[in-house]
């Protein structure tokens, strides 16, 4: 079975308007809810063997706040991850080797939002994943697919969806 965590980046700040998007840090409350994200991940025993991540800075930021909760997860920047839409993030899905049964992707919305939505079979978590995939949130996917090529349109089950105020 196969395990797709994906987390929306932490709240970002907009104080700096001269900043290019890509540049912009975690607020307050972002770093905030990567805490209680990090938190909820050591108490779960969450940790994917592969984290993806955008470059973005607010990414980076929220990757750095959850790292101490990740175990011996290789960790990998990747530029194609920063505004990708769904398409691009499966197909990137697609090519984890099949060695790997966990991996957590780390990235932006609306592209995030929308992948998840594609890959899980309708149900009620799935139904407040429509609804709203507020930032910082983690979303849990389960797989029954013996390999990550085979990921597709409503082929694993929303298992959970964690908003970082419901930790607080």
């Amino acid at each position: 079975m196969k395990h797709l965590y994906l987390l929306r980046h932490a709240k970002s700040s907009w104080k700096d308007t001269s900043l290019p998007d890509h540049d912009r840090p975690l607020a307050g409350r972002g770093r905030r809810a990567t805490k209680a994200i990090a938190r909820h991940l050591r108490i779960e025993c969450i940790e994917p063997e592969l984290v993806l991540c955008s470059t973005a800075r607010r990414a980076r930021e929220t990757l750095e706040g959850i790292e101490p909760a990740l175990g011996t997860a290789a960790l990998c920047l990747e530029d194609e991850l920063y505004a990708a839409g769904a398409p691009g993030l499966l197909e990137r899905l697609r090519r984890v080797p099949d060695a790997v049964e966990s991996v957590m992707l780390i990235g932006h919305n609306p592209g995030l939002h929308e992948l998840g939505l594609a890959l899980a079979r309708p149900s009620p978590t799935a139904f407040e994943l429509a609804a709203k995939y507020p930032t910082g949130a983690l979303a849990v996917l389960a797989f029954s697919a013996p390999t990550w090529h085979e990921l597709d349109h409503d082929a694993g089950d929303l298992v959970d969806l964690v908003r970082p105020r419901d930790l607080e």
